[in-house]
């Protein structure tokens, strides 16, 4: 896609100063440049999940949490008469 923009002096210096360091052609570090701003401004935590009531989410970046807390509802379950 072609478009025009009006970049801030001081974004166009950003970009010509990482084009001289890289070679790259001014297009190529803008496109990037905005990749790498879209993939970091995406949320690292998922939305709640509307379709399982009551359940909370599970922080699986701590594995022996997410054993001990399965274990736990396992164990409920089993108890239940």
């Amino acid at each position: 896609m072609r478009t025009t923009i009006t970049l801030d002096d001081d974004v166009t210096a950003l970009i010509v100063s990482e084009r001289e360091r890289t070679g790259e052609s001014f297009r190529d570090v803008v496109n990037r440049l905005l990749r790498r701003s879209a993939r970091a401004a995406v949320p690292a935590v998922p939305p709640a999940l509307p379709w399982l009531p009551g359940r909370p989410l599970l922080d699986v970046s701590d594995v022996s949490s997410l054993l001990a807390a399965l274990d736990d509802e396992r164990r409920a379950h089993r108890d239940v008469p």
